[in-house]
């Protein structure tokens, strides 16, 4: 059975009825003034099936065709505004943009703008204009609802009903696509220009190529028909009886050459795409597959034209040999790639749930155990961290458990039950689900959890659940490292599934919830913004609490037995920090414009790239929100020690540019244990001597924690994430003297023997963290 169905062979076919009728099993009511709402029992835990008093509901997504009303919204992805706004907002689908208007749909091949900042930098645009207008001739078009969604494409439908029948106005789009697919029920298409366009040649008589505002365009109609130039801003594309459709693409460059290939493949249009993952626990290697299905409008060519990202063609062999033409995008070089399916590969690298103990020997141990007894003095204050709401409350669990770790790990029993119980007890408040304010409310009709009190717009535009459900599934998780009875499935587990499922939910096209909201397969990254709202289409800031989110399924996959959510989560890991590596650091040189000033980007928007934050301009938390929480998956920066040292001092001369602007940030430091943590991974000794201990502390971190962290690090070695392993959670560390520290940690109920990809091997007993060193 699927991951998903586990659950809902337990919860949603027992959800159904449960609405039905009040008395059912499973479906209690709340008492007392304190909690009024309709409760669904889920294990130990129940969630609200509605909301509370004067708290926000879910917004509504109206705006699909019957059959797609009966899925869970698509929110979160690259196309939602479409769903949720009379005015859909521009809809980027690399390298081509769209936008649903009255007159039709605009389609526009965007081109970039340096758009100079007050912060001395710049951002790099490609926005959607000057596009040409496709739309029918024999009547208006209507509002445009979704009518389909696979993997990475969807279809969109404007027709409207007409004299006995709708008439059919219907585009496919899909990432990497030099295409848009019309479909028309009746008479001739319509093509209106932003400005009155250059005809040039072209190699067949079914096509039209336009040169509009330096941009070239391509349109392939079907054998017969007849282009007529109605003005200088308007040609008709005359159809023959039963052919009404009609490809439109952008065109890379206007050689004969990429025309012909261009030619070849636009009668295969996209009907499905699908992506499938492998994780090879022996070696590490994490294989995704992108598969199109296409159906030929016209002859026998059935094989696409795939724009493929930087993430999927840099450093890959199986497709360099047979890379056309490329766009320039912005995602960097768009390169076609004429195949059914390709392949690409990657290497999971490894984490542990904690490091090992510091050594008494170690120059600042005393030090250490100083600021252990403040933070414990503290603790329950700690919990709270700045908000009430499931962000901040779920950062305050990490912060709490990562304290815990240390320690567990330097012995301190009496701290550690402490924090254990402060814990538990936090997460059980909320899970039961009887507090007033502190809840999770499952919204059946849109397929989607949310949780009050709301932070960060996370009801009402649906932004933000992989962040704020990533710390709450990774902080269980860890907890039932400790206390698997506790967190299973039938007890507090059950609520922890829920929330996975509303991120990460693996069926498609089911009424429970989306089919990965969040996470976008082709892009390789997460999108944040539920709704879709602004004119650069979706975005995403912290890909590292999105990493975090997914090292959360790691875990909770492991300490289940649950293999599948298990590699899930790797794969959404790995891929993530991939396409994190290309478009957040530019770690290859691929992607950013040689305009662009800065060595990061902390905004990743569809449309552009920026160096900010929604609050803030601030350097500090401009480099540190895609860095945090640091924790012992974050090794995953140390692939590219130079690149950090880079970062880092990239960030002093933003600082001084600051300064310079009259600008100030309280306290001056902010945020300095994160970067020390940062640093640490290319430099431990520097790093550990760079942090103050009477420094600022960010809110999701502590002390302690940022102490050990610095201090294993200098003990341990630099991480080298050239070496594999044969199990889940392992890490190899390198001193410079050459000297290798292994650990490795065991989840299970039986001891394993770890294989490292260099020979070494170690043994772990079950439930133990192990460690070995040598070369």
């Amino acid at each position: 059975m699927s991951l998903t169905c586990r659950l809902f062979s337990r919860l949603a076919a027992s959800l159904r009825p449960a609405l039905l009728a009040c008395g059912a099993a499973g479906l209690v009511v709340a008492g007392g003034a304190s909690a009024q709402a309709d409760l669904l029992k889920l294990g130990a835990g129940a969630v609200s099936l509605k909301p509370r008093g004067a708290d926000a509901p879910v917004p509504r997504a109206p705006f699909r065709t019957e059959a797609m009303l009966k899925r869970a919204a698509p929110t979160n992805q690259w196309y939602s505004s479409l769903i949720f706004n009379e005015q859909p907002e521009n809809i980027y689908a690399q390298p081509l943009s769209f936008r649903p208007m009255p007159g039709g749909l605009e389609v526009a091949l965007p081109r970039k703008q340096v758009v100079p900042t007050e912060r001395q930098d710049v951002e790099i645009h490609y926005p959607h204009r000057d596009a040409i207008t496709i739309a029918p001739v024999a009547f208006e078009p209507g509002r445009a609802l979704l009518a389909g969604a696979s993997d990475w494409a969807i279809d969109i439908s404007m027709g409207r009903a007409g004299p006995g029948a709708q008439d059919r106005f219907d585009a496919t789009v899909a990432h990497g696509s030099p295409y848009a697919w019309f479909r028309v029920g009746r008479g001739d298409l319509r093509v209106r220009l932003p400005a009155a366009a250059e005809r040039l040649p072209a190699p067949d008589p079914r096509m039209l190529v336009l040169r509009v505002k330096g941009a070239a365009y391509a349109l392939f109609g079907p054998t017969g028909v007849q282009w007529e130039a109605a003005s200088a801003t308007e040609w008709l594309a005359r159809l023959p009886a039963g052919k009404g459709y009609l490809a439109v693409a952008g065109l890379p460059d206007e050689t004969a050459a990429t025309q012909t290939l261009l030619l070849k493949h636009a009668y295969a249009a996209v009907t499905d795409t699908r992506v499938e993952w492998q994780v090879d626990r022996s070696t590490g290697d994490v294989r995704t597959t992108f598969t199109a299905k296409t159906e030929a409008l016209e002859g026998s060519e059935t094989t696409p034209l795939l724009g493929l990202y930087p993430h999927h063609w840099h450093g890959n062999a199986s497709v360099a040999a047979r890379l056309g033409p490329a766009y320039d995008t912005v995602r960097g070089k768009l390169k076609l790639l004429a195949a059914a399916s390709f392949q690409t590969t990657a290497r999971y690298t490894g984490f542990v749930p904690f490091w090992p103990a510091v050594p008494d020997s170690s120059p600042r141990i005393e030090e250490l155990r100083d600021v252990m007894k403040a933070d414990i003095r503290n603790a329950r204050r700690m919990l709270l961290v700045m908000g009430e709401g499931p962000y901040w409350q779920g950062k305050g669990l990490l912060r709490l458990l990562k304290m815990l770790d240390v320690y567990e790990q330097q012995g301190d029993k009496e701290g550690s039950e402490r924090l254990l119980g402060l814990l538990k007890t936090r997460v059980e408040e909320w899970f039961a689900g009887t507090d007033r304010r502190r809840y999770f409310h499952w919204d059946q009709a849109m397929g989607t959890v949310v949780g009050y009190p709301e932070e960060y717009f996370a009801v009402k535009q649906m932004n933000d659940h992989h962040f704020h459900y990533g710390y709450w599934v990774r902080a269980v998780a860890e907890i039932a490292l400790r206390d698997p009875a506790w967190a299973a499935r039938g007890k507090w587990g059950d609520m922890v599934d829920l929330l996975v499922k509303d991120i990460a939910f693996t069926e498609r096209g089911k009424a429970e919830f989306p089919f990965l909201r969040n996470f976008d397969p082709y892009e390789g990254h997460s999108w944040a913004s539920g709704i879709g709202l602004g004119e650069s289409g979706n975005n995403q800031e912290s890909s590292s609490e999105a990493l975090n989110a997914w090292t959360g399924l790691v875990l909770w996959g492991e300490v289940q037995g649950d293999a599948a959510l298990r590699d899930l989560g790797i794969w959404l890991l790995v891929t993530e920090t991939e396409a994190v590596k290309h478009y957040w650091f530019d770690l290859y040189g691929q992607v950013f414009a040689p305009e662009y000033k800065n060595v990061d980007v902390s905004m990743v928007f569809g449309a552009k790239y920026a160096h900010n934050t929604w609050w803030i301009d601030d350097p500090r938390q401009i480099t540190g929100i895609n860095l945090l929480p640091m924790t012992t998956v974050s090794t995953y920066f140390a692939s590219h020690p130079d690149y950090i040292r880079k970062n880092l001092a990239a960030l002093k001369e933003e600082q001084k540019i600051w300064a310079s602007r009259g600008k100030k940030v309280d306290p001056p430091d902010i945020w300095q244990d994160v970067f020390a943590k940062y640093l640490a991974l290319a430099d431990p000794a520097a790093a550990l001597a760079s942090w103050d201990r009477w420094g600022a502390v960010e809110p999701g971190e502590s002390r302690t924690h940022t102490l050990h962290f610095l201090q294993s690090l200098a003990a341990l070695g630099a991480p080298d994430t050239s070496i594999t392993a044969n199990t889940t959670f392992y890490q190899v560390f390198k001193r410079p003297d050459g000297q290798r520290n292994y650990l490795a940690y065991n989840a299970g109920k039986s001891a394993i023997t770890v294989r490292f990809s260099n020979g070494v091997e170690l043994a772990v007993p079950p439930g133990q963290l192990a460690r070995s060193s040598g070369r």
